[in-house]
């Protein structure tokens, strides 16, 4: 049971650090900081939202509309932490 626990917990935490850096490298796509123009740039960010997209409509639909901020991503966080301390 052990060893279950601590898969879990490694699953989560490595969910957690691809949600991060979704934020990450959308900011810096939306800042002009990375070029999307760029195919290795262009691959990871489609990669990342064709991975998270499924993920974050549910929970974009539950949210109210904050056009200009997108709650999703945090809200996820949020719910992957609060099933890492229920576990732990």
């Amino acid at each position: 049971m052990d060893k279950l626990v601590i898969i879990v917990l490694y699953l989560l935490s490595i969910a957690r650090f691809i949600v991060i850096a979704h934020i990450i490298v959308s900011l810096l796509v939306q800042f002009g900081v990375l070029n999307y123009r760029q195919p290795i740039v262009r691959s990871i960010y489609d990669g990342l939202n064709k991975l998270l997209e499924p993920i974050y409509k549910p929970i974009r639909s539950i949210l109210p509309d904050t056009r200009p901020l997108d709650l999703a991503p945090l809200m996820l966080i949020i719910g992957i932490e609060v099933v890492r301390i229920l576990i732990i």
